[in-house]
């Protein structure tokens, strides 16, 4: 295999991220259960629009309100939103420092602008590996799109075939090796370290 660029999801990869704290954040703002709340939340088809920047936060926030069948301000959705964010995958800094002395490091993240605008901020020293940041909002595009991939691959001048994209969700790993990118199933750093080293 011939690799020419590296491609990173963020979440579940470099950053790890946990929509249960959204869940529970939500449930105590609204004075209602965790399990109901839990329940009534999705990736909808509003969620995916917001994702591709077809619609706006206030017009997503009231999808999601109506969704979760509660009323609450969009300041308490946005900071429950952002609680999502835990920590950065211990480990994942010094991984991709090391491969960015090797090869081009780029990132693609399936995100909206509220929570790209809060991450970028908060994680901005591990972010500095990589040339350029994908997000789906700005891109059009989301993953697994095959669109989406094509539209990066364009946008850093390499072939798909020639880079290896790294994410946690099997849809999206399967959606690249679909196309001809390989691809590797991210579990843990260890999968990241050792798929570096092989090449």
């Amino acid at each position: 295999m011939s690799v020419e660029a590296l491609l990173f999801d963020l979440g579940g990869v470099v950053i790890d991220i946990d929509f249960g704290r959204a869940v529970a954040s939500w449930a105590a703002a609204a004075g209602v259960p965790v399990g109901a709340i839990r329940a009534r939340f999705s990736f909808d088809e509003a969620y995916q629009r917001h994702e591709r920047g077809e619609i706006a936060a206030d017009v997503y926030f009231a999808a999601l309100r109506s969704s979760l069948r509660i009323d609450v301000p969009d300041a308490v959705l946005v900071r429950g939103w952002n609680a999502i964010y835990v920590d950065e995958v211990p480990g994942i800094r010094e991984i991709l420092r090391a491969a960015a002395e090797r090869l081009p490091l780029y990132a693609f993240t399936n995100s909206n602008p509220t929570h790209y605008a809060f991450c970028s901020a908060r994680y901005a020293d591990v972010l500095k590996s990589f040339r350029k940041v994908f997000v789906s909002s700005e891109l059009g595009v989301r993953k697994p799109e095959r669109a989406a991939f094509e539209a990066i691959g364009v946008a850093i001048g390499v072939p798909l075939e020639r880079i290896l994209f790294f994410d946690d969700p099997p849809v999206n790993v399967e959606g690249a090796r679909t196309i001809g990118m390989p691809a590797v199933l991210v579990r843990s750093p260890a999968d990241v370290a050792e798929a570096l080293a092989a090449l």
